[in-house]
C-alpha cells in the first residue's frame, strides 16, 4: 500500500496567511495535502526542518539564460541551476536570444529545449518585433507563455520596436500582459556624444533619468488611452516612480535588487564595468525613490534582469563592455538582507517575489503555502550567516556584483513540485522543472 505522502517536512516555520508559523507539511506527488503539527504518518521521504524557514516558491519574473545563442555565458541547465541554489523556484525568460523567440516555432523551439534540462520551473517571454505586431493574437493559447516582451529601446540583442505605431500596435494587439524595456531610442541615438571611451559612469550620463522618463510616459498613456494593462520592467528612477502612482489601472511596476542595493558613482568606483546595465544604476536619490515606491505598493514585483556575461566580456574597456549582471542565484538573499536590516517587512518581500508575480500574470496554484497547493517551496536557516562569493555562482559567468556582501540569512533548500532538488545547500542533479501553468 502507497503512503499517504511522498515527502513530509517536519518541525518548520512556514510562512502562513503573512506569518511564520510551526507546522508540519504532508506532500503527495508536487501538492501541499496537509498542514499540521504535527504529522505522524508515514512518507517516501521524510526531511527534519528544525530550525528553518519555509516560504513560498521564489518566482524571478525577469531572466536572461542566453539559450540559443551565447552558452558560454549562460544555458537554460546553468541558469536553472543558479535559480534553484538561491531558492528560486520559476523563471520568467527573455526573447532576445540569438535567433530571438519571436514567432510561434522559436517559441515552440525553447520549450523543446527546456524540456527535462531545467532544474527550476519556466516561462518564456514570446518578443514582440515591428513585423509581428499585428500577429500577437497566436500568443493567447501558447503554453509556457508568460507574457510578451517589447524593447523600446535598444539593449542586448537585436529586438527593438522604435516607431510610435509599432510600440501602440503590440500594446493594443496583445491578448496578453505586455512587458517593456522602457528607454526612448531617439534620444538614446541622440545622446550618444555623452559616451566616454574607457568612463562606464558616462553610460548613465548616456542613458538618462530623461531617456527612461519619456518612453515611460508615453507607454503608460499608450496603455490609458486604449484601456490594456502593461508591465514597466527594471524601473530605474525617481521621476517613473512618481509619475506612475498614478497609472495603476494600466500600468504594474517591476523593479530589481540592483537599483535597491547599488548606487553612483560609488559601485562604479568600486566595480567599474561589472555593474554596467540597461537602464542604468543610478545616484542615490533615484535608489531612494525607488525604495519610497517599494514600500507604498507602486512596484508590484522585483525581478533579477539575470544577464550574465563573461569577465573576459566585462572588463573590455567602455564602451565595448556588454550591460548585463547575474542575479537569479542572490534575488531573494539580497532581498533578505534588506528585511535583516530592517529597510522592508518580511510580508512585502514575499508579497513581492511570491505571490504578487503568481496574481499579477496568473500563475495557476502557486505563491502560497496552502493545502491543494502546487508543492513550490524555499527553505532558509534565518539563523546563520552567509557570504555571497564568486566560488557559489553556478551560473556559467561564475561572478557576482555582490561577491563578499554577508547575509544574516543562508540559502538551505529548493522544492520543485513536490521533489527535493536542494537540501543543506547539496543539488540533486535531477532536474525537477515544469513549465509554469497561467490562467
Amino acid at each position: 500500500m502507497s503512503n499517504n505522502y511522498t515527502l513530509i517536512l517536519k518541525n518548520a516555520h512556514c510562512y502562513i496567511d503573512k506569518k511564520l508559523v510551526d507546522a508540519d507539511l504532508g506532500i503527495k506527488d508536487n501538492i501541499i495535502t496537509k498542514i499540521n503539527p504535527p504529522i505522524h504518518e508515514e512518507a517516501d521521504k521524510v526531511l527534519d526542518a528544525t530550525g528553518l524557514a519555509i516560504f513560498p516558491g521564489i518566482i524571478d519574473t525577469q531572466v536572461h539564460f542566453r539559450e540559443p545563442g551565447d552558452p558560454q555565458k549562460e544555458t537554460l541547465e546553468s541558469g536553472s541551476k543558479a535559480a534553484v541554489l538561491g531558492g528560486v523556484t520559476g523563471v520568467f525568460e527573455m526573447p532576445n536570444t540569438s535567433p530571438p523567440t519571436d514567432s510561434v516555432e522559436r517559441f515552440e523551439e525553447k520549450l523543446t529545449r527546456a524540456a527535462n534540462r531545467m532544474y527550476c520551473n519556466y516561462a518564456f517571454y514570446f518578443g514582440a518585433t515591428e513585423q509581428n505586431s499585428n500577429h500577437l493574437e497566436v500568443t493567447k493559447d501558447l503554453k509556457g507563455c508568460c507574457g510578451v516582451k517589447m524593447f523600446v529601446g535598444s539593449s542586448t540583442g537585436n529586438l527593438l520596436v522604435k516607431d510610435d505605431k509599432y510600440i501602440e500596435q503590440v500594446i493594443k494587439n496583445s491578448p496578453r500582459i505586455v512587458s517593456i524595456h522602457s528607454e526612448d531610442e531617439n534620444m538614446l541615438i541622440e545622446r550618444k556624444n555623452k559616451i566616454i571611451k574607457g568612463d562606464v559612469q558616462s553610460h548613465y550620463v548616456w542613458r538618462s533619468p530623461e531617456c527612461a522618463m519619456e518612453s515611460t510616459r508615453k507607454v503608460a498613456n499608450f496603455a490609458k488611452n486604449l484601456k490594456k494593462r502593461i508591465h514597466v520592467l527594471h524601473v530605474s528612477t525617481k521621476d517613473e516612480i512618481d509619475f506612475l502612482r498614478d497609472y495603476k489601472n494600466y500600468v504594474s511596476v517591476e523593479t530589481t535588487p540592483n537599483h535597491l542595493s547599488l548606487f553612483a558613482p560609488d559601485c562604479y568606483d568600486q566595480l567599474g564595468t561589472f555593474v554596467q546595465m540597461n537602464p542604468p544604476v543610478r545616484e542615490k536619490s533615484h535608489m531612494e525613490g525607488i525604495w519610497k515606491g517599494v514600500l507604498d505598493g507602486t512596484v508590484d514585483v522585483i525581478g533579477s534582469d539575470h544577464a550574465p556575461h563573461t569577465k573576459e566580456q566585462k572588463l573590455q574597456e567602455y564602451p565595448l563592455s556588454p550591460s548585463g549582471m547575474p542575479g537569479v542565484q542572490t534575488i531573494f538573499l539580497l532581498m533578505l538582507k534588506h528585511y535583516l536590516d530592517g529597510k522592508i517587512e518580511l510580508e512585502k518581500v514575499i508579497n513581492l517575489l511570491s505571490e504578487r508575480p503568481c496574481s499579477l500574470f496568473g500563475i495557476k496554484n502557486r505563491g502560497k503555502i496552502e493545502e491543494g497547493y502546487i508543492a513550490d517551496l524555499t527553505v532558509v536557516d534565518m539563523n546563520k550567516e552567509f557570504t555571497i562569493s564568486n566560488d557559489w555562482i553556478a551560473s556559467n559567468c561564475k561572478w557576482s556584483p555582490y561577491d563578499g556582501w554577508k547575509i544574516k540569512a543562508s540559502p538551505f533548500g529548493t522544492i520543485i513540485n513536490g521533489n527535493v532538488s536542494v537540501w543543506d545547500q547539496v543539488l540533486d542533479e535531477k532536474k525537477y522543472g515544469k513549465p509554469l501553468e497561467f490562467n
